[in-house]
């Protein structure tokens, strides 16, 4: 089924600045196989066209010069894989943005302890629950990876 949250990811260069498409355009959904895409600048449609091709969301953008259409096939074995592989792949790089955070809080509380901020048993439930912390959250992203993943490969 088409959604307009499928393009949530693709940049446009407007201007030579990366752009949200939902910020240059108008995203509808005007049946359940076909996203409709208005800009508001008609100048930037081609620019629009060709971010979606290189977004590698697997979708053929058709450009008339007014309005860019999508349509969104029916979902075959293969491209249930791709999408599973673009699911997982978003939740990497969810649990790597977490881990990133993690190691700056963790940095954080090192150069406090050295500062003399925090003693050392404060720096070790710092870092206690900065892990537990770090492990809910890495766990919430493997869950719904895990849920879309079921709707994913449920025909």
């Amino acid at each position: 089924r088409a959604n307009a949250s499928i393009l949530d990811r693709v940049q446009v260069e407007y201007y030579g600045a990366p752009t949200p498409l939902n910020q240059l355009a108008t995203v509808s959904v005007p049946s359940s196989q076909q996203l409709q895409i208005d800009p508001y600048d008609k100048s930037v449609t081609g620019d629009i066209e060709k971010a979606i091709i290189e977004s590698g969301i697997g979708l053929t953008p058709n450009n008339d010069g007014d309005v860019i259409r999508i349509n969104i096939p029916s979902l075959t074995e293969d491209r249930r894989k791709e999408l599973l592989k673009m699911c997982r792949e978003i939740g990497e790089e969810g649990k790597v943005a977490i881990r990133n955070v993690r190691r700056d809080g963790v940095d954080k509380i090192k150069k406090m302890e050295k500062a003399g901020d925090v003693g050392k048993d404060e720096m070790a439930d710092g870092l206690d629950e900065m892990q537990k912390i770090t492990d809910k959250y890495a766990k919430e992203v493997d869950d719904t990876v895990g849920s879309k993943e079921k709707e994913v490969m449920t025909v």
